[in-house]
């Protein structure tokens, strides 16, 4: 049976997975007015877990569900998630707001509207370290490829932004204190830091940015973009999924979109060698994985289709498992039966 109290009258969801009892940033996302929290447990998750207005789904919850996902996943997986994405959907989400147990909101926590007028890069096609939009440190988003780390175009130049009328499909929130870095920037160098506060920064078409599940929000019409892999590394489920959703992004007039830091992250303890050793497929598939799905995809699709033929190509190539698309196939009959897709 559900836990929930008090269920809040919202079409904004923010969904969080846990193994650990309610964190001082699971509290104050709960008191959110306007969001509604769902919390998706795990085999280590407290089985009395609770924390006020959020609604808890608890492993036996989610197996018990009408999703097939939820005995599909893979437990001890931080793809535990998507069964909260589920959940906000069949309540009727307009948007979906990803976060983690340790990033704690800042008292104006929130995003953009996805619709607006916003300064955007041009479209010349390139990965980007967006973090250097918002900071002169030498820091970059896990996910971002090692080889361009000097690379002079990767840095987006004031001068190449402008002001159009754009529709975002995604915002990224950045987080201040231990931002979302990789653990090469964490055994090299490890200063915190906390960015510079300027306009929000839209990405072209064909401009590459790796985002993560940590402080993001997703608008309906991409509902399945939210997508997170289970046959993967911990450390590369949800930048394998920003990559695979960018160019079914483009593909539909949506843009990528990174505003000023919203939570301070305080982190859970890791160790950064375990990390290291799980980020690997970041390191070596990055740029592959785009390329792939941008050949694979097209315009006439509709985004569910797409992101099939994403993971199939992604499985031609090696960097998915056999696996992953009996999971996917599992999301995607889900969401068709929410009439999403």
């Amino acid at each position: 049976m559900e836990h929930r109290w008090d269920m809040k009258e919202t079409k904004r969801f923010v969904v969080i997975t846990t193994i650990f009892p309610p964190s001082g940033a699971v509290r104050s996302f709960s008191k959110l007015i306007d969001w509604q929290l769902i919390v998706a447990g795990d085999r280590k998750t407290p089985s009395d877990w609770s924390c006020g207005p959020a609604l808890f789904l608890s492993l036996g919850d989610q197996e018990r569900s009408d999703f097939s996902l939820g005995k599909a996943l893979p437990q001890n997986h931080y793809c535990r998630k998507m069964m909260g994405y589920l959940k906000a959907m069949e309540l009727g989400a307009d948007s979906i707001a990803d976060t983690d147990d340790d990033n704690l909101p800042k008292p104006r926590w929130g995003f953009p509207d996805f619709d607006g007028s916003f300064l955007v890069s041009g479209s010349k096609p390139r990965f980007v370290n967006i973090y250097r939009s918002f900071t002169d440190m030498h820091i970059w988003p896990r996910g971002f490829p090692l080889d361009l780390l000097s690379a002079k175009e990767s840095v987006i130049s004031e001068d190449e932004l402008s002001e159009k009328d754009l529709k975002v499909g995604v915002w990224q929130g950045l987080a201040d204190g231990d931002p979302d870095v990789d653990a090469v920037y964490r055994l090299t160098s490890n200063e915190p830091c906390t960015f510079n506060v300027r306009r929000e920064v839209v990405l072209g078409n064909g401009y590459v940015s790796p985002f993560n599940s940590q402080n993001t929000m997703f608008r309906r019409e991409l509902f399945p973009l939210l997508y997170l892999p289970g046959f993967v590394t911990f450390r590369f489920t949800d930048i394998l999924r920003s990559l695979v959703a960018q160019p079914i992004m483009w593909s539909k007039g949506y843009l990528l979109g990174f505003s000023n830091a919203t939570v301070v992250q305080e982190r859970n303890p890791h160790d950064y060698m375990r990390d290291f050793e799980s980020e690997i497929p970041c390191y070596l598939h990055s740029k592959k994985a785009v390329k792939i799905v941008s050949d694979a995809i097209t315009p006439d699709s509709s985004i569910a289709e797409n992101l099939r033929e994403a993971y199939r190509a992604l499985l031609k190539n090696n960097i998915v498992v056999e696996k992953e698309i009996d999971l996917l196939s599992a999301w995607l009959r889900d969401l068709e039966g929410l009439g999403i897709g």
